[in-house]
């Protein structure tokens, strides 16, 4: 039998819910709701404003967007980065059992409440899935299928219960876990690992730095500086990548790092990227 045990210092390539139809956007069994229920600003993001609740102006009658293939182009970059991980489909065809808020406007402010709480739930089932997938969190395999199991049985409540669902504490409780798996895993990796949780790293110069096994989890790393950065092994969870320059950075085995993280980002064909993650058509 051949061991799987892996050299030291080697960078894991968790297997990612990426590749779950569950979770993963599936538009073409929603109802639109990322254009409806949200709102927006005017800013780099978005060419205008919208008010939560209205629908926004390239919205078609068949819930597909007007102007899809030059998001970009109409100052609409916000859109293209955007993943509910699959909630639309769930709050549109399990909770409301495909009932539409045009056919039935009455029902159009539950669904619109409820979205942002699956979109919460469907992400922490994300990063749970991939945290399970990593070797080195072994030893916490039983309560994060525990915390796996409640949090997907959250989902499956009636619209008024998600409705009234505190999901920032649900939040608490996982991140608490997905800490703990993070630290594992860069536990692993050799020498002095940065702490940069939660900082303000916008514009930062960190071209070349070394980052393997850092702490990056909620870092603003709004258009920083990160060309040839070594990200191996860095947890990126929540991190802030809009704009960020990732020219010949190497993230293989980032931890929770997802793909609107990348598609935010700038990169070229000498960023190397996780295994699950796509290569963003616009680098």
């Amino acid at each position: 039998m051949k061991s799987s045990a892996r050299p030291a210092g080697a960078e894991w390539a968790p297997v990612t819910t990426q590749a779950s139809p569950e979770l993963r956007a599936d538009c073409a069994s929603c109802f639109a709701l990322c254009c409806v229920a949200l709102p927006f600003a005017a800013s780099s993001d978005f060419a205008v404003d919208k008010a939560a609740g209205q629908p926004c102006a390239n919205l078609r009658a068949d819930f597909r967007c007007g102007i899809h293939p030059r998001l970009r182009g109409q100052g609409f970059t916000g859109c293209t980065v955007f993943d509910c991980f699959g909630a639309g489909q769930k709050v549109s065809r399990v909770t409301f059992g495909g009932r539409d808020w045009r056919r039935d406007p009455a029902s159009a402010r539950l669904m619109f409440d409820v979205f942002p709480v699956m979109r919460g739930l469907h992400e922490l089932l994300w990063y749970l899935t991939e945290a399970l997938a990593l070797p080195p969190a072994r030893p916490l395999r039983a309560d994060l299928r525990r915390a796996l199991r409640d949090t997907e049985r959250l989902t499956h409540g009636d619209a008024e219960a998600l409705a009234a669902l505190d999901v920032a504490a649900v939040r608490h409780d996982v991140n608490a876990l997905l800490l703990r798996a993070s630290e594992l895993v860069r536990d692993r990796v050799p020498g002095r690992k940065r702490n940069h949780r939660g900082a303000d790293l916008i514009g930062a110069r960190l071209n070349g730095a070394r980052l393997r096994g850092a702490n990056l989890r909620g870092a603003l790393l709004v258009a920083a500086d990160l060309r040839n950065a070594d990200l191996r092994s860095a947890d990126l969870i929540g991190a802030d990548l809009r704009d960020a320059d990732l020219r010949g950075a190497d993230l293989t085995g980032g931890i929770f790092l997802t793909q609107p993280q990348i598609d935010a980002a700038r990169g070229d064909r000498t960023t190397r990227l996780p295994r699950a993650l796509a290569r963003p058509a616009h680098w």
